[in-house]
């Protein structure tokens, strides 16, 4: 205990340290991942993953990834757009990937087992020189 308070610094260095490395896990949701704009494409080319963008109906028809279905947010659990196929793997999407990462814990609950969110978003998206569509 001696040692604990004497060297109290070097505690909470390591517990901050610490902190940090497990800040991007926690920080993704619940039980979500993300993918990266190059490995979305991979998914949606060669898996038949199918694009869904959970923004809102005004933000959707401003600009999305083209060929991405627009379910918002609020909606996913009662929405009859989603693939029946469950095994598919689904990519969400939003302007900077946060609703998205909250969306794959929901989706998850509904019983969809290959749910990731866009890391970075449409932005990465944009950034990446990828299709972007207007409604």
């Amino acid at each position: 205990m001696k040692f604990l308070l004497d060297n109290w610094f070097l505690v909470l260095a390591a517990l901050v340290s610490g902190g940090l490395l497990l800040w991007p896990m926690l920080s993704r949701g619940v039980g979500g991942s993300a993918v990266s704009s190059a490995e979305a494409v991979r998914l949606i080319n060669r898996e038949k993953g199918v694009l869904i963008d959970v923004s809102e109906p005004a933000e959707y028809a401003a600009g999305h990834v083209m060929g991405a279905r627009n379910i918002p947010f609020g909606s996913l659990e009662g929405a009859k757009n989603l693939p029946t196929n469950k095994a598919l793997p689904l990519i969400l999407v939003c302007a900077t990937g946060a609703r998205a990462g909250r969306a794959v814990g929901v989706l998850k609950k509904l019983g969809y087992e290959n749910v990731q969110s866009l890391a970075g978003g449409l932005a990465a998206w944009r950034e990446a020189n990828l299709p972007v569509e207007k409604a």
